[in-house]
């Protein structure tokens, strides 16, 4: 059967979305090896001084433009097409999705220029009592009002696809991207107060002061899960596309799937006082309470690892494979996009067991705000995530502009590299976490280093050195296959496996939004509410700011 065809306006939205998300991760990708850099002792910011005045300033760039920026606007675009191609149906109205993506344009250059400018030296966490220029908190606003605007523009699309199929399963695509924009609408509650009601106001001058207690607390409302609205897009190409590049393979379970994307948007907004372990203003209930709701949240995770290597089983025993771990071989390894999830999954099992060290409240005690956070962090975020969206871009991007993919060969080097690179580089800053070495510290500049450091800050250069070839070579073939005269043959194929059993067979329940909306919400309410109100009635605006750069 032909599949849909999307048009070639909305084809050059999406294509929008992931040039900007490109852009943003060849900046960004510039200053991250440059910190690796510095823990090797070889300081390259010296050299590029008055542009980047600190290593501050490089990691407030590196961690803004590649956590915030690069995983936003690629989302935004591979969500808008899943509804779009789930759907089988053009968008409501793309005008308001439109605006919304400009809105995310603007606040990224409002954000960016002070930035750049060394006004804004505060890195993607941007604590107060670290004080930035207004626009940057005028540039993160609108950026994630923008993103709003683009998730109803999607809504509104799926509502009149609801009015047409009232009796029909919702794609599982469509399903589960709409499910992470809402968990995106919920979760960005918490860092739109806090700039809105504290930190714009406090930057503008109209308040003298900030409660940094209860602007920490805002942040992971939105901080933590936004690490499930970076790795949910992940699992929609895991569950529902993988399987069929990988092996011609089928998606093992749809019920399983839907179920885990509905935990998922229960239980990831309440648990971020597991980052705040070691404030003494959060009493150890809450702590506790958020502790057993981040270990729950791990069950999903596990559903998606099993049922994601079922589906891949399954593909490669039909090709032959033979043996408990024989079918491995028999995945299509050689194609880049292939190639590239398979290695990030692989390295996010090993991030999954961090993530499950850094919620544990003794162990977070000996961990927090040492180099083992950022390993963790980079297994995550710069490995399941990046190198996940780095293998749907080269199948999407020849599919959206209609150029064959430049030397293939060379992108699944660059999936390899990223995989050496990556392993170099985090194991060394967890071994370093566990030594004590700090995190977001220029050791370079110390003036002591234990000496059992030295071997692993080294490999922790090397490292950054292989992340940043592979990075290039990544930039050098996106640009070479957008700029490729040779078109595909044939419309590329989008890789949609079929699930095993008819969705049409899965239960009812896993098809309604209201009872897990209000179940989202509910337990919200329950575990932050009375914090909330606790903070918010002894709030204190007293803390002046500070610039220490």
């Amino acid at each position: 059967m032909k599949q849909y065809q999307v048009s070639a306006a909305e084809k050059k939205f999406i294509g929008s979305h992931i040039l900007v998300a490109v852009l943003a991760l060849a900046v960004g990708s510039l200053f991250g090896p440059l910190q690796a850099f510095e823990h090797a002792g070889w300081d390259v910011y010296v050299y590029l001084k008055p542009l980047i005045k600190s290593y501050y300033q490089g990691l407030t760039v590196h961690g803004v433009l590649n956590a915030l920026v690069w995983t936003t606007f690629f989302i935004m675009g591979f969500l808008t097409f899943n509804v779009i191609f789930g759907l089988k149906r053009p968008l409501k109205n793309i005008v308001l999705n439109k605006v919304g993506f400009w809105l995310m344009v603007v606040g990224v250059v409002a954000a960016a220029i002070p930035v750049l400018l060394n006004e804004a030296t505060v890195l993607f966490t941007f604590y107060p009592p670290l004080k930035a220029n207004p626009f940057f908190y005028i540039g993160l606003t609108l950026v994630v009002v923008g993103s709003w605007v683009e998730g109803w523009g999607l809504l509104i699309t799926y509502f009149d696809w609801r009015k047409e199929n009232a009796n029909e399963r919702t794609p599982f695509v469509a399903f589960a991207s709409l499910v992470t924009f809402v968990l995106w609408q919920i979760c960005t509650l918490g860092v739109a107060v806090e700039i809105l009601t504290m930190l714009l106001p406090w930057s503008l001058g109209l308040i003298k002061g900030v409660d940094p207690q209860l602007a920490r607390t805002y942040f992971w409302f939105t901080g933590h899960p936004l690490v499930y609205f970076w790795l949910l897009p992940v699992y929609i190409s895991w569950y529902a596309m993988l399987p069929k590049q990988a092996g011609n393979g089928k998606m093992f379970s749809d019920s399983l799937a839907r179920l885990s994307f509905w935990i998922f948007l229960v239980l990831s907004t309440p648990l971020g006082f597991h980052h705040q372990y070691v404030d003494p203003g959060v009493p150890p209930a809450w702590k506790f309470i958020h502790a057993m709701l981040t270990f729950g949240v791990f069950f999903p995770s596990m559903m998606t690892a099993f049922t994601v290597i079922a589906s891949l089983e399954h593909g490669a025993r039909k090709n032959g494979g033979k043996g408990a771990l024989g079918w491995i071989g028999k995945l299509n390894w050689s194609d880049p996009s292939v190639a590239s999830q398979l290695l990030a999954g692989i390295l996010f099992f090993f991030g999954g067991i961090g993530g499950l060290a850094n919620a544990s409240y003794n162990v977070n005690l000996v961990l927090h705000n040492t180099a083992f956070v950022p390993g963790h962090f980079h297994l995550t975020v710069a490995t399941a995530v990046t190198l996940s969206f780095i293998g749907i871009s080269y199948w999407m991007v020849p599919y959206l502009t209609g150029r064959k993919l430049w030397q293939p060969k060379w992108a699944t080097i660059q999936a390899w590299t990223w995989f050496v690179g990556m392993i170099v580089f985090s194991n060394s800053m967890h071994v370093l976490g566990l030594l004590g070495a700090p995190r977001r510290v220029p050791l370079n500049l110390a003036p002591y280093v234990p000496a059992e450091w030295n071997s692993r800050l080294f490999q922790v250069g090397l490292g950054g050195a292989i992340l940043f070839l592979s990075g290039a070579i990544y930039l050098l073939v996106m640009y070479m296959t957008a700029t490729n005269k040779e078109r595909v043959e044939a419309e590329v194929e989008v890789p949609i496996a079929e699930p095993m059993q008819d969705p049409a067979l899965s239960p009812v329940w896993l098809d309604r939004w209201a009872p897990w909306i209000y179940g989202a919400f509910a337990l919200i309410v329950l575990v932050y509410g009375p914090m909330l109100f606790d903070l918010i009635k002894n709030i204190a605006l007293t803390s002046p700011g500070f610039r220490v750069w």
